[in-house]
């Protein structure tokens, strides 16, 4: 079952990964405020795009381990680590849509957007570790006593700002990621946490019984 979670967990961390890579190729429509962040210091101070996602995670994840420990679990370093390498990996290999600037763009983005939506919820649905990101704003919130999405709305628009600032690409879809990537985050990661948590009892149940 351990091993199980973990092949659901890379599964998810690559799919994730692939839509984050697509929506970078069509940066000019707008992409995550995240990826603003991590696109602008790029841009203004070289290394990767996947780089800089890893060195952000780390840093996230140094502030959420002294606010509190409980989002911080083996599966969080690996996910900081491997979203920044295969994003590089996908990007440096060059074999997906680039942009045209044509509405063909949209069609890009929007799949991407939903490929994400859903890496993000079989990763999370594995239960080995939430994301940086994640942990960070759950953290924050446990000690302002806010709710998780005052939280969330507060440190994205910070983000966004700094890395419109710094000259990231800000457009249309930097500002509906969320709605198109959240629902179907959510049912993803419903139906397979469902779906692991049913196999797991199973499998104890069989295993008790031999």
């Amino acid at each position: 079952m351990l091993v199980m979670r973990w092949l659901i967990f890379l599964f998810g961390i690559m799919a994730f990964s692939l839509g984050v890579s697509m929506s970078i190729n069509m940066q000019h429509l707008g992409i995550h405020p995240w990826d603003v962040l991590n696109v602008a210091l790029y841009e203004k101070l070289g290394l990767s795009i996947g780089s800089w996602a890893i060195i952000i995670s780390i840093l996230l994840i140094g502030v959420s381990w002294i606010l509190d420990k409980r989002y911080i679990k083996l599966g969080t370093f690996f996910n900081a680590i491997l979203v920044g390498i295969f994003v590089d990996i996908y990007l440096f290999l060059d074999f997906l849509p680039t942009a045209s600037h044509t509405w063909m763009d949209y069609v890009w983005m929007i799949i991407g957007i939903m490929i994400m939506g859903v890496g993000g919820g079989v990763y999370n649905a594995a239960n080995v570790g939430s994301g940086p990101r994640d942990g960070f704003m759950l953290s924050i919130s446990d000690k302002l006593s806010a709710s998780v999405g005052k939280v969330r709305i507060i440190t994205e628009t910070f983000v966004l700002l700094l890395g419109l600032i710094l000259g990231g690409p800000v457009f249309l879809f930097t500002f509906v990621f969320t709605f198109i990537q959240s629902p179907i985050f959510q049912f993803t990661y419903g139906r397979l946490r469902v779906k692991v948590m049913e196999l797991e009892a199973g499998y104890n149940e069989n295993k008790a019984r031999a």
